[in-house]
């Protein structure tokens, strides 16, 4: 072949001849940039929405449950589902160290750990309530003053959830609870509740705390059940010297393996400190992520058919043409070319459609919620995560979501595209 021959099969050349074959036939081509764009679409929105989801369970745990760290004694980490104050958090028992330090003691010693950026303590434990159609809720013991003032507890509105009227003092008889709550139970500012629980000497304790704030955290477990009331006037309702848990926050979230290290080194071994990884949905969702790379190849894979189905129609419509490139002196490698880039550029086309299409929504997704409890009927009111579900717009997701669907669909239509250099020129002339 002359070197004016293979000039006229160049690359180029061959770019130019399947991009108008692309268009012979608009709406196969239309039908084919639609399977591939509705796949990679679903790819981009599922990733964004696991990854949304995903960052909600991490949010409510590192908040409500564990903070980065949590150190909790043996005991209570034995019979924790019931939240007994009768196993307070031990110090001092670590070896060479002086037994009876105090609380501030133990947490000014964490505090002080390289990357520990607050350590709050909390009490949790169940109450029944006495004049009430809700009979049981939660007691939640914390400082106010301190976790307001360092992260949100409403992360929807980021803020720190309040409603109405104001927070309980320090030391006073003063409780607050969730709207959903107050709205169940017919309660407004101002009004006591009659309740009991039992304390750390195992006696029954009677309390009638007044409402002076009403809350709404987006938490359905929290705004429904929970009352919440000021760590020292609950530590001393409840005869609890010390503290039931301790909440350790890092200034990097991925750090607190080493952080839980050396709390464990402080308190000894009857603590048991462990991370927020170590939470049970945390991990449970970190497990899922290779899930997304199945279910994003299954939609991918069966976008591809419909081209591979449409590239063996176009060779079966075009025998006769694909016999005159022959003549005209196209190699097979050339011809196998021609046909492989016309299902690549419409995997291409598919792929910026279902990018678009993904970054579009997704982008919209990350500052409107979805309102994934109330579209459920609270069917995931038992996990730990927040009503509003925002997507999670990531510029390296919509990426990889492109180029795993151009990939995949060109990959796929190969074979198809191999048939055609097996077309005899003088067969595929005499049809």
């Amino acid at each position: 072949m002359s070197s004016k021959q293979r000039k006229r099969g160049g690359a180029g050349t061959l770019l130019k001849i399947a991009y108008r074959n692309i268009w012979r036939n608009g709406r196969r081509t239309a039908f084919c940039v639609i399977a591939v764009g509705v796949a990679v679409f679903i790819l981009v929105f599922y990733r964004s929405f696991l990854d949304g989801f995903s960052r909600s369970i991490d949010d409510v745990v590192q908040i409500f449950e564990t903070g980065h760290v949590r150190a909790v004694s043996k005991d209570y980490e034995a019979e924790s589902e019931y939240s007994p104050v009768q196993y307070p958090l031990a110090a001092g028992r670590a070896e060479g160290r002086a037994e009876g330090r105090d609380l501030d003691g133990v947490m000014a010693e964490i505090a002080a750990i390289p990357g520990v950026a607050q350590v709050f303590p909390r009490i949790s434990s169940y109450a029944s309530l006495q004049e009430s159609v809700i009979k049981s809720a939660t007691l939640w013991g914390i400082d106010l003053e301190a976790e307001r003032a360092a992260h949100y507890l409403n992360l929807t509105d980021r803020d720190d959830g309040l409603q109405e009227g104001r927070w309980p003092k320090p030391g006073a008889n003063e409780c607050a609870v969730g709207y959903a709550f107050a709205r169940k139970a017919g309660l407004r500012l101002g009004d006591r509740i009659l309740l009991s629980t039992v304390s750390a000497e195992y006696s029954d304790k009677l309390w009638e705390p007044e409402i002076v704030g009403i809350y709404s955290f987006d938490y359905i477990k929290y705004d429904e059940q929970t009352i919440i009331v000021d760590f020292q006037r609950l530590a001393r309702l409840l005869d609890l010297e010390g503290t039931q848990q301790l909440i350790i926050y890092g200034e990097d979230g991925a750090e607190s393996p080493r952080i839980a290290r050396a709390v464990q080194g402080i308190l000894g071994e009857e603590a048991v400190v462990t991370g927020w990884q170590e939470t049970y949905m945390v991990a449970v969702m970190r497990m899922m992520t290779p899930l997304y790379l199945v279910v994003g190849l299954v939609f991918l894979i069966v976008a591809s058919f419909l081209i591979i189905n449409t590239v063996m129609m176009i060779i079966h419509e075009r025998i006769k043409e694909i016999g005159m490139m022959g003549s005209l002196g196209m190699t097979r490698a050339e011809i196998v070319r021609v046909f492989f880039f016309e299902s690549a550029m419409l995997s291409i086309l598919g792929a910026l459609a279902g990018v678009a299409l993904g970054a579009l929504m997704t982008g919209i997704g990350q500052f409107y919620p979805l309102r994934l409890l109330d579209m459920t009927g609270n069917t995931f009111a038992e996990f730990p995560m927040g009503n509003a579900l925002f997507m999670v717009f990531s510029w390296t997701g919509l990426v990889q979501a492109f180029v795993m669907g151009v990939v995949v669909s060109a990959l796929f239509t190969l074979i198809p595209s191999l048939r055609s250099a097996y077309v005899e020129p003088v067969e595929a002339l005499r049809r």
